[in-house]
């Protein structure tokens, strides 16, 4: 469904991006791994035409993702962001429903926030929350809104921005069993990007490693363990000593 072939992208003198090959299947969920500024969140914004890149070609279901109408193309994804990224002065069916209020996907207000309390209710959130604002929930809840924010609009690709950051390894363990459990439900492709192992092993299908500007490995959940590349040993083992150089 998502198709990259040899994208380059520099920012002054610093490559980024050194011809990244990776191919999404459709109803797969794909997850990125690697070390921080080797180019998992530029991948991404490659994908979604946030950054043109400087070569290579990046298609999905064989358009030219830089072509066609925009609106209609960014309709089909859907994104949960790193930090949840929630509207404080906004109540929480508004950030749900931020979507299907505005644009090509408008819907009446009265329609669009009964959606939203639907996929509340999807992510194990009641209707009581529905008027609250951001700051009035915990870290863990605002997660979840944002996740419900992410598939109000029944996207066809979803996107996943270190979706367990600064949550503890509980409600992470939740947050992972509901991206793994919507994913499956809605036949979404799906696309991560996380340093969290456990992550990985809950919501992989399949895994690419970036580093050095390139896909160093990618293969299914189930043969990671067991590649004897050593980068890819090194970062899932967590181990200081490898070929990835650390600060020290």
């Amino acid at each position: 469904m998502i198709e990259l072939r040899g994208v380059h992208k520099t920012f002054g003198s610093n490559a980024v991006l050194r011809g990244v090959d990776l191919t999404i299947a459709k109803g797969t969920s794909m997850v990125i791994i690697g070390g921080s500024g080797t180019g998992k969140s530029v991948t991404l914004k490659c994908i979604l035409g946030l950054i043109k890149p400087d070569g290579g070609s990046i298609t999905l279901d064989g358009q030219d993702v830089t072509r066609g109408d925009r609106d209609a193309f960014l309709a089909r994804f859907g994104m949960l962001f790193q930090g949840g990224a929630l509207f404080d002065s906004l109540r929480i069916w508004e950030n749900v429903a931020f979507r299907l209020l505005r644009g090509s996907l408008a819907r009446p207000k009265a329609e669009a926030r009964e959606i939203a309390i639907e996929k509340l209710r999807r992510v194990g959130l009641g209707p009581q929350v529905a008027d609250l604002f951001p700051a009035e929930l915990s870290g863990g809840m605002q997660k979840r809104v944002s996740l419900a924010r992410a598939i109000a609009a029944n996207p066809e690709i979803i996107f996943f921005d270190e979706p367990t950051t600064g949550l503890d390894p509980i409600m992470s363990g939740v947050i992972n069993d509901l991206i793994r459990e919507i994913v499956v439900e809605m036949g979404a492709t799906a696309m991560t990007i996380t340093h969290d192992m456990s992550s990985v092993r809950a919501i992989a299908d399949n895994v690419a490693m970036l580093h050095g500007g390139k896909v160093r490995w990618t293969g299914p959940v189930s043969e990671m363990d067991a590649t004897p590349d050593p980068y890819v040993q090194q970062f899932i083992h967590g181990r200081a000593e490898g070929p990835i150089e650390s600060l020290r």
